[in-house]
C-alpha cells in the first residue's frame, strides 16, 4: 500500500529521475493504480455514477499510444484481501475515509476522487476487448508486478511508492508518463517520461542499497505503525540544520547513512524506543522484519501465465488450503471471475461499493443483498463442481436469484437480457421505490446507446451547464449499479449463462441525471431521430418489466417453498406527464407522422400504470382498432411507419 509521503518526498528531488524516450519494450502496468489515475486525472464526472463511455475511449487511446511506440503492455490487477489480515486496520481506516469523502462529494457536489462503482469492471472488459494481456493476482499485486518486471528486465508503470523500494530495472511514475504527447524521432515514436532507479536514489542520499527495505519499514508499514506509538521516534532530529522545513523521511535517511547492514540498523532503532518493554520490542522487531520481507522478489508466478496461459498454484498457507475450488484459479487469473469470491471464501466478508452518496441514506448494497437463489436448483449444486453443472441449471440459478424467467427475456437481444433482469429486480427491491422517470431514463439509455450519448453530450456542451446533483436520484441509480455489479459477478461465477453486458454501453451518469431533470421539469428536448429498431427494443423492455410487476402482484408465495418476501408493491407515481410526453418521443422528419405519434403517446400514458397493464392494453387496442376502422388513411400510415413508441 506504499510508504506514506514517499512519492511527494521524491518529487521534491527531481534530480533523482532521468528523462527517457520510452519505446520498443515490454511494460508491466499496475492496473489498480492506472484505473484511478486515468479516471481522476481526466476530469471525468465522478458524482453522477460514472462516465463509462468516455472512460472507455480514454483507455483505448492509452493502449493505442503504447502500441504506436512499440510498447507491449502487461496489466496486473490486485486480487483479494490479504488472508493474514495484517492490513485489516489500514483497510478499515481507508474505508472510513472513503465513506466520508463520498458523503462530502454528495453534499457539496464536488470531486473527492471517489471511483464510480463499475469503473473497474469496465476497465477489465475494455482491456479484454482490446486483447491486452491481463492477469489478476490472488492477493495484492505489488510483489507480483515487481517480480515479473525483474524477470523480464523491463520497467513498471505505477504511482505506488512501494516501487521506489523494490530493486527493479526501472520504475516509470504515471505522473510523468506523457502518453498523450507521443513524439517522433525519425521513423520511431516514443513517449517522453521520467525513469527512476534505486541506484539513483541511494547515490543521491548516500544510502546502502540493501537498506532501502529497512528505510521503508521504519518509515511505517502495515505491520507496525511506528508513528502511532505512544512516543514515536522523531526522525526530524537527524535532519541537517538549516535545511528548510524538516522532513521525517529525510531525517530517517540521514540517520541510516551510518549503517551498512539492516540488522544493525534495526537494533539501533529499537534502542531509540527506550520506553518499550522487552516483549513489546520483540513484537516491533518482528513487525519490521515482516515489513522488509514484502520487498524481497520471489520468482514470478505470472510469467508462466502470460507465456503459456497456465494459472499459478494457489498459496498453501495454513487455514487456506482447500477453501478455494481448483477450477476457479484460471478464471480468477484471467480476471474473468471477480476476486471478491476470495474474500468471501477465505475471510467470510466482502468489500462493499462506496459510491458518492449521502451518509444519512441507507447503504445501497442492501438492495442487492436482499435476494437468495431458490432451493429448487441451487440446492442441487456445489461450488466445488459448479463448473461441471449443466448450463441450464446454472442459468436457472441466476434467473431465480433475479426473480425473472427465461421466457420473459427471450424477446431481447442477448446483451440486454441481464441488464433488464437486473432492472426488474431493482424495481422490486429498491427503497424508496423508484419513480417512473428513473425507469424511463434507464431504458432509454439501454435501448439507444451511443447515438443518445453523442447527441446529449453535444447538447449539454452547447448549453454549458450542469444540474446540481440530486441526492435522491443519485441514490436510486447507485442502487441500480450495485444490483448490476452483483448480477454480473453472479453471472461470472455461474460461467456466464447470460451474455455479459458491456458497461460502457449501459449507463452514462451525467446524461441520465440530466434527462431525469428534463422529464420532471418539462424541458426535455429532442435527442434522437426516429429509429424503429430502437423503439421496438425499448417497447420490448418496457413490456417485460410490466409483465414482471403484474406477475409479482398476482402470484402468491408457495406454502411449501421458503422465499424472500419482497417489499409491498407500490404503483409508480406518474404525476402530470401529458406535457412531457410530447417531448419524450423520438420524432421523425415528417411533421404529420410526428403529430400522430405525440397524439398516440398522450393516449397511451395510462399504460405507465404497471399493475394495470393487461386491462389497459386491452382497452387501448380496442380503441385503436376502432380508430383504424374509422380512418383507413391513418391505419395505412401506421403500418408503413411501425408502431409509435409509448413511454
Amino acid at each position: 500500500m506504499g510508504v506514506q509521503g514517499l512519492f511527494t518526498f521524491v518529487e521534491k528531488h527531481p534530480r533523482i529521475y532521468r528523462d527517457v524516450r520510452f519505446r520498443m519494450s515490454r511494460l508491466v502496468i499496475d492496473g489498480a493504480n492506472l484505473i484511478h489515475l486515468l479516471y481522476f486525472d481526466s476530469g471525468l464526472d465522478q458524482n453522477h455514477g460514472g462516465e463509462y463511455a468516455a472512460f472507455e475511449e480514454l483507455i483505448e487511446r492509452f493502449i493505442t499510444a503504447l502500441r504506436d511506440c512499440g510498447i507491449s503492455p502487461f496489466v496486473v490487477l490486485d486480487g483479494g484481501s490479504d488472508y493474514t489480515d495484517k492490513k485489516l486496520e489500514t483497510m478499515m481506516q481507508r474505508a472510513v475515509d472513503r465513506i466520508k469523502k463520498a458523503h462530502r462529494a454528495a453534499v457539496e457536489d464536488s470531486k473527492k476522487n471517489v471511483l464510480p462503482q463499475l469503473a473497474k469492471l469496465m476497465f477489465r472488459q475494455t482491456l479484454a476487448r482490446l486483447e491486452v494481456p491481463m492477469a489478476q493476482c490472488y492477493a495484492e499485486a505489488d510483489q507480483e508486478i515487481a517480480a515479473l518486471a525483474n524477470e523480464w528486465q523491463c520497467p513498471v508503470l505505477s504511482n505506488d511508492s512501494d516501487f521506489y523500494i523494490f530493486d527493479l530495472p526501472g520504475f516509470l511514475p504515471i505522473s510523468h508518463f506523457q502518453w498523450e504527447a507521443v513524439e517522433q524521432s525519425g521513423s520511431q515514436s516514443y513517449i517522453p517520461c521520467k525513469k527512476y532507479n534505486t541506484s539513483s536514489f541511494c547515490i543521491f542520499f548516500n544510502l546502502e542499497r540493501q537498506l532501502l527495505p529497512t528505510f521503508a519499514a521504519l518509515a511505517g508499514n502495515d505491520y507496525v505503525k511506528l508513528q502511532k506509538m505512544e512516543r514515536p521516534i522523531d526522525w526530524t532530529q537527524f535532519c541537517p540544520a538549516g535545511d528548510g522545513i524538516p522532513s521525517h523521511l529525510e531525517g530517517l535517511l540521514c540517520w541510516l547513512r551510518d549503517f551498512h547492514q539492516p540488522e544493525k540498523a534495526l537494533e539501533a532503532a529499537l534502542g531509540l524506543m527506550r520506553e518499550l518493554s522487552k516483549k513489546k520490542k520483540a513484537e516491533v522487531l518482528q513487525g519490521l522484519y515482516l515489513g522488509m520481507q514484502e520487498y524481497k522478489l520471489p520468482s514470478s508466478a505470472l510469467k508462466r501465465f502470460f507465456v503459456h496461459g497456465a494459472a499459478p498454484p494457489f498459496p498453501t498457507f495454513e487455514g487456506v488450503k482447500g477453501l478455494v475450488p481448483d477450477w476457479t484459479r484460471l478464471p480468477l487469473t484471467q480476471a474473468r471471475l471477480t476476486s471478491d469470491i476470495l474474500d468471501v471464501l477465505l475471510l467470510q466478508r466482502n468489500n462493499l461499493s462506496l459510491p458518492v452518496d449521502h451518509g444519512d441514506m441507507p447503504s445501497i448494497n442492501l438492495t442487492s443483498t436482499a435476494a437468495a437463489p431458490g432451493d429448487r436448483v441451487a440446492g442441487q449444486l456445489t461450488l466445488e463442481s459448479l463448473d461441471q453443472a449443466e448450463s441450464s441449471q446454472r442459468l436457472q440459478v441466476l434467473l431465480d436469484a433475479l426473480g425473472v424467467t427465461e421466457a420473459s427475456l427471450s424477446r431481447l437481444p442477448p446483451q440486454l437480457r441481464l441488464p433488464v433482469a437486473v432492472t426488474c429486480y431493482w424495481l422490486q427491491r429498491a427503497q424508496p421505490c423508484p419513480d417512473q422517470s428513473l425507469l424511463k431514463v434507464l431504458l432509454l439509455g439501454l435501448s439507444n446507446g451511443d447515438a443518445l450519448r453523442q447527441r446529449a453530450a453535444l447538447q449539454m456542451q452547447n448549453e454549458r451547464c450542469k444540474q446540481k446533483l440530486s441526492v435522491s436520484v443519485g441514490h436510486a441509480f447507485n442502487q441500480w449499479q450495485a444490483c448490476l455489479k452483483d448480477g454480473v459477478y453472479l453471472n461470472q461465477l455461474l460461467g456466464r449463462p447470460l451474455e455479459e453486458p458491456q458497461i460502457a454501453r449501459l449507463y452514462e451518469g451525467t446524461l441520465v441525471h440530466d434527462l431525469v431533470h428534463r422529464i420532471r421539469t418539462g424541458k426535455l428536448k429532442q435527442l434522437l431521430k426516429y429509429d424503429r429498431s430502437r423503439v421496438k427494443q425499448y417497447k420490448s423492455m418496457l413490456a417485460i418489466i410490466h409483465q414482471f410487476h403484474s406477475q409479482k402482484a398476482s402470484t402468491p408465495a408457495s406454502d411449501n417453498q421458503e422465499t424472500v418476501t419482497p417489499p409491498r408493491r407500490r404503483r409508480l407515481p406518474l404525476g402530470d406527464l401529458t406535457a412531457n410526453l410530447q417531448q419524450l418521443f423520438l420524432l421523425c422528419d415528417d411533421d404529420e407522422e410526428a403529430e400522430m405519434e405525440v397524439s398516440s403517446g398522450v393516449r397511451a400514458q395510462e399504460e405507465l400504470h404497471l399493475g394495470d397493464l393487461v386491462s389497459v392494453k386491452t382497452r387501448y387496442r380496442a380503441k385503436e382498432r376502432n380508430n383504424r376502422s374509422k380512418n383507413p388513411e391513418l391505419a395505412r400510415k401506421e403500418e408503413c411507419r411501425g408502431d409509435p413508441v409509448r413511454w
